[in-house]
């Protein structure tokens, strides 16, 4: 067996390497004078030192927000703070954009009423849950020409779905399936 050792790549290691913040605070700040602002004061024209010095009067942060402006916009806040409301807000975006689920329901072009009824109280039950539909009708053999009759049932199916959802797309035939996209109706406070 060699027993070589292995070469080390080069680079900093994983630990040192540093994300980069996404605003200059306190001493990275580069211009030498600043706009202050702040809850507790007035806006005001300053230097970097006295902003600074303002800052750690109030044990808090001096971060620059707007670094085009002339002069630059800083403002005193509580930096990791303010970071920890940025992602709570990111998350809470994230939540509620919830990704919208497809139930299909699956039928034949002679499907008779009591079956239709059973089909229709589970889309019902989906489309109150807050999912989208899609209603198909499968045309199996020669049952392709009936594609009218298809075409009826699922119009009819969207027309007894009204009250809970809202057609997004007429019957289309794709090969042997005839579909439809029923989505719910907003919820009204």
């Amino acid at each position: 067996m060699n027993s070589t050792p292995k070469p080390v790549k080069s680079g900093k290691p994983f630990a040192a390497r540093k994300k980069e913040a996404p605003h200059r605070i306190n001493e990275n700040i580069t211009s030498q004078t600043v706009r202050v602002v702040g809850e507790n004061f007035e806006p005001k024209i300053v230097s970097l030192r006295e902003a600074l010095a303002l800052a750690e009067q109030f044990e808090l942060d001096l971060v620059e927000i707007s670094p085009n402006a002339n002069p630059p916009v800083c403002k005193v806040m509580d930096y990791q703070k303010y970071l920890y409301e940025q992602k709570k807000k990111a998350k809470e975006i994230k939540a509620n954009s919830a990704k919208t689920t497809v139930k299909e329901i699956h039928m034949g072009p002679q499907t008779d009423d009591h079956d239709f009824n059973f089909k229709l109280n589970h889309a019902i039950r989906f489309l109150k849950d807050g999912y989208k539909v899609k209603v198909m009708v499968t045309f199996r053999g020669r049952a392709i020409v009936y594609k009218d009759q298809g075409e009826l049932l699922l119009l009819r199916f969207a027309q007894s779905l009204e009250e809970v959802g809202k057609l997004d797309q007429m019957p289309t035939l794709l090969g042997r399936n005839m579909t439809i996209m029923v989505s719910p109706k907003p919820v009204k406070k």
